[in-house]
């Protein structure tokens, strides 16, 4: 779970909330996904129905199920949460990005083929032959950074 926002208070009777925006400005919280509020423990989906910007760092949302001011006083001080997954599923754009198999060097990445459940990274190889595919999976990147464009990777022997 990825933290956006952090509820600062309730505004109004009818359940709206003002939101303090972090590290995302509200014109790319799609209300069409879920967001999730952590209670006990668990996270809990909510759907936005409105959002008014208020600024650039905050917000007034409706949330639902949240229709009154005793519904939104019990939200305020927690965080407002994204499914990390959903947002990598977006797609982090990797081309022209150096990819390294632990020292060795594997290519550049010229596009992301998104094939279902497996995306996957098109590479042109430094040894010259035609291009591969790498799976994108978490498990295979041990570092990625962004300032360099580089992406080092543990990928099982004979995958390149």
């Amino acid at each position: 779970m990825l933290p956006i926002a952090k509820i600062l208070k309730s505004n109004g009777i009818e359940g709206d909330v003002l939101i303090g925006l972090t590290g995302i400005d509200a014109e790319e919280i799609k209300t069409t996904e879920p967001v999730f509020v952590e209670f006990d423990g668990l996270p809990v989906p909510f759907f936005i129905e409105s959002l008014t910007q208020k600024g650039s760092t905050r917000a007034i949302i409706h949330l639902t199920d949240v229709d009154n001011l005793q519904d939104a006083e019990e939200l305020v001080g927690r965080e407002i949460l994204l499914d990390a997954e959903d947002e990598e599923d977006e797609g982090e754009d990797f081309t022209g990005w150096t990819v390294f198999d632990g020292p060795r060097l594997v290519g550049t990445v010229t596009g992301l083929e998104d094939i279902p459940g497996n995306p996957c990274l098109c590479v042109d190889p430094a040894a010259g032959s035609g291009e591969v595919l790498i799976p994108l999976h978490e498990d295979f990147i041990l570092s990625a950074d962004p300032s360099t464009r580089t992406l080092v990777m543990s990928l099982p022997e004979g995958l390149v």
